[in-house]
């Protein structure tokens, strides 16, 4: 997932200035996932503007994994290529009418970038590839586990970034992250624990807990790989002066095209026949396109307020977004949450908070 692979790298750089390169040309891969510094000074507390973000990150990462599963809870009969297409096109489209209508520049302008900065796009077939795979991944752990268990599952991103960083660019955990990162453990393992009755009950519904499971560890594993594949390829790669003069928009069209190229040559080798007879988004419900909108959309607003987050921030939004998937899964699809899940969602919270608050490193490097 995009909006979390820079962020759970960068986390383990500590405070290096040499680090920002990695920050801003990491823009090309999200701007999501890049750590900029809050318009507001950094005083300990969280001002009106960045609760605001707050409640929006939250809102948006909960959301999307709500939205999926009621789109997948009944393993309707889709391409989840068209899936990666329609999320990829619509991101597409609305970073080229950004650019055409709202800074009112061009078209010209955006093939201009697309030439200047080509060298770029090449080095994004990596990331992009990993990232479709990341979004059809995740539609097959939400038609088979419940959103709830998924939002904690796939936190274990944050161990496969560390086991990444620390063996192949050779980062040192401080303490305080390796205890977080055992608290996460623990946690992921108490709410994967489930009365036998609710194991039968899913495979009975024609859900395999064990496929779900498998996908949420894929995303978790491709995020790690993505995150210190960026910071060990692109970061080397200096091309700042080819991207002065233009927007976030044109970053976010740049790799949505790339995206869009990769994902069309795995849907045509390995769908063609399906979309041949029955078209691209066959047997696509109300419910299926409101998951590739949210999906879209989310990832483009969560990418133009970013300015105003910083790390520690990102990490109260996805802890708060554990416990809003947790309670809508138990209120909207009746969510059986046991008391194991509590004390595992607890665990994992503490964890996020811990790995993310910096004025925690000072005494426990």
């Amino acid at each position: 997932r995009r909006e979390d692979d820079i962020e759970s790298s960068s986390l383990l750089k500590g405070n290096d200035p040499n680090n920002n390169q990695l920050s801003r040309t990491a823009m090309s891969l999200e701007p999501s996932e890049v750590d900029v510094k809050p318009d507001a000074p950094n005083s300990g507390s969280i001002s009106s503007t960045g609760l605001k973000v707050l409640a929006l990150l939250a809102v948006q990462n909960a959301s999307k994994n709500l939205i999926m599963r009621f789109a997948v809870q009944s393993k309707p009969d889709f391409l989840y290529s068209a899936a990666v297409i329609g999320s990829e096109s619509t991101k597409l489209l609305l970073s080229t009418l950004y650019i055409l209508f709202y800074e009112r520049k061009p078209f010209s302008s955006i093939l201009t970038f697309l030439r200047v900065d080509k060298s770029n796009a090449l080095l994004l077939t990596v990331p992009a590839t990993v990232y479709n795979i990341q979004q059809t991944l995740e539609y097959v752990a939400l038609s088979n586990i419940d959103a709830s268990v998924f939002s904690v599952l796939v936190q274990t991103k944050l161990v496969a970034t560390a086991v990444f960083a620390v063996g192949i660019l050779g980062r040192h955990l401080t303490k305080i992250q390796a205890l977080s990162l055992g608290l996460l453990t623990v946690g992921v393992m108490l709410c994967n624990i489930k009365p036998e009755a609710c194991v039968e009950s899913n495979e009975e519904g024609g859900s395999n807990n064990f496929v779900g499971i498998l996908a949420t560890l894929g995303i978790a594993l491709s995020s790690g790989f993505a995150s210190v594949y960026t910071e060990k390829v692109i970061k080397k790669k200096k091309r700042e002066e080819n991207r002065r003069g233009y927007s976030l928009a044109y970053m976010q069209v740049q790799l949505a095209g790339v995206s869009l190229v990769i994902i069309g040559v795995w849907a045509i080798g390995k769908d063609f026949a399906s979309i041949a007879s029955h078209g691209l988004f066959h047997n696509f419900n109300f419910a299926a396109f409101v998951s590739v909108l949210t999906s879209a959309l989310g990832g483009l607003t969560v990418a133009a307020v970013l300015k105003y987050a910083d790390a520690v921030l990102k990490g109260y939004a996805t802890a708060i977004s554990v416990v809003l998937t947790g309670v809508f899964s138990m209120v909207i699809f009746g969510t059986e949450l046991n008391v194991f899940y509590g004390l595992g969602m607890i665990n994992v919270i503490c964890s996020l908070v811990m790995y993310s608050g910096k004025n925690l490193y000072d005494n426990f490097v």
